[in-house]
């Protein structure tokens, strides 16, 4: 849930930082002075930016969030527990001993949304947040794919 808060909160100053930007763009724009001219077009290209990186970050939440309930539901999510630190974050050397096994699933299993999914969980478990988003991400286009499909 406080992630959820964080989301919100971080979309909320963006979408102010849009506006505000937005309103100096214009006012470039309708000064008449070139110069001015070429900034407020290039302040309006900003925001454009901004925003469609914040649509691409919350589906990207909410559609891998989907899937965790779905693997939830089928009961197929790790069945491992890993030791946490006191910030909650699992401990990464348990977690990279886990991901040889996760790596063999998905070489066998490449077009398996779900073991795609698990190694993310792995990938994010051992501290790579990069790998983790991959993983993920193939997950949800794999998982879109088989919908479409079936």
């Amino acid at each position: 849930m406080s992630t959820r808060i964080g989301v919100a909160v971080i979309a909320a100053v963006l979408l102010l930082y849009i506006v505000l930007v937005g309103q100096r763009s214009w006012l470039l724009l309708t000064s008449g002075d070139g110069v001015g001219i070429a900034m407020g077009v290039a302040l309006i290209v900003l925001p454009l930016i901004a925003i469609w990186a914040l649509w691409r970050e919350i589906a990207f939440g909410v559609r891998a969030e989907a899937l965790g309930r779905r693997l939830e539901q089928e009961d197929a999510l790790p069945p491992e527990q890993l030791d946490v630190k006191a910030s909650g974050r699992p401990i990464r050397d348990e977690a990279a001993a886990l991901f040889p096994a996760y790596r063999e699933v998905v070489e066998q299993h490449p077009d398996d949304w779900r073991a795609w999914y698990r190694l993310g969980l792995v990938y994010d478990g051992a501290g790579d947040r990069r790998r983790a988003r991959q993983a993920v991400r193939t997950a949800i286009g794999l998982e879109r794919a088989e919908r479409r499909a079936g």
